[in-house]
């Protein structure tokens, strides 16, 4: 069965066990859900409900309004935040990687995902189309059958409607071998001098080629590559102590500070969330 919940920043998440490939969040007042630039190892969108925002994605830097689209490939680092405090809203779907590719592959655009060659769209008629599907998805009266349909529906007009980008923008071999470590000892300390060695550069030049390519600091790689780790290990309903230790923080309140920069959200808001309702309290 689906679930949202509120929280006190009003602002709600939504998940079907059924449906594991889309998320989809709506935030009423964005002014009270600001984000620290993070990157997702999923594709994003989202839709400007009301209000403006500065919406920043390392290939751009815009202001979008009410009848927005944007948009986030995998691992694109980005930030969207209220502008002189002037109320926004918004909704934020996203969609498993493996299951969109599916979807490209189907629509004959090759047998991977693809990402998309666009951060930004005002088309009309897609921005109505992540409406629906939003309203479709919080309906309790519809069953899973209908809301499956309608997710397939949405990702034929979204494939429709945007180009995916060529290929060619793969990191370099060197900055994609420091990135992978990073990704598969997140939990453990990492220091420069080692991430640096893999890359075959020293420090200084890493760091200035690292955050050139990826759009952050291998640092605050490494804290996203964390938290994403984290978010996983709190939808299963481990415990926020055994969490924080797992994912390499060194105390909870370091855990905490850190989440709730980069998911507008504290872990406890997303695991009470992300729970059926009879477990939300063990």
């Amino acid at each position: 069965m689906s679930r949202a919940g509120t929280t006190t920043d009003h602002h709600q998440f939504w998940r079907d066990p059924a449906l594991p490939f889309i998320e989809a969040r709506a935030v009423q007042d964005g002014r009270r859900v600001c984000y620290d630039k993070h990157s997702h190892p999923h594709f994003s969108i989202g839709a400007i409900t009301g209000g403006h925002s500065q919406y920043l994605n390392q290939r751009s830097r815009q202001e979008v309004g009410g009848g927005s689209l944007v948009l986030m490939n995998p691992e694109e680092v980005h930030a969207c935040n209220p502008i002189a405090d002037q109320p926004w809203s918004y909704l934020m779907f996203y969609l498993d990687l493996d299951w969109l590719g599916c979807q490209q592959q189907e629509a004959g655009l090759g047998t991977e995902f693809r990402p998309f060659d666009m951060t930004a769209s005002r088309d009309p008629l897609l921005y109505i189309a992540l409406q629906r599907l939003y309203r479709t998805l919080q309906d309790e009266g519809q069953d899973l059958l209908a809301k499956e349909v309608a997710c397939h529906q949405f990702s034929h007009q979204l494939l429709a409607r945007l180009t995916p980008a060529n290929w060619g923008q793969h990191p370099p071999p060197h900055l994609k071998r420091a990135a992978d470590l990073i990704k598969d000892e997140c939990a453990s300390p990492l220091t420069l001098e080692r991430l640096s060695a893999v890359a075959g550069l020293t420090p200084s030049h890493f760091v200035r080629a690292f955050s050139r390519h990826y759009g952050m600091t291998p640092h605050a790689y490494l804290l996203n590559r964390r938290i994403g780790h984290a978010r996983g290990l709190l939808a299963r309903g481990q415990p926020l102590a055994e969490v924080a230790l797992a994912t390499g923080f060194s105390d909870q309140a370091h855990f905490q500070r850190q989440f709730k920069r980069l998911v507008a959200a504290t872990p406890g808001q997303y695991r009470a969330l992300r729970l059926p309702q009879d477990e939300r309290t063990r």
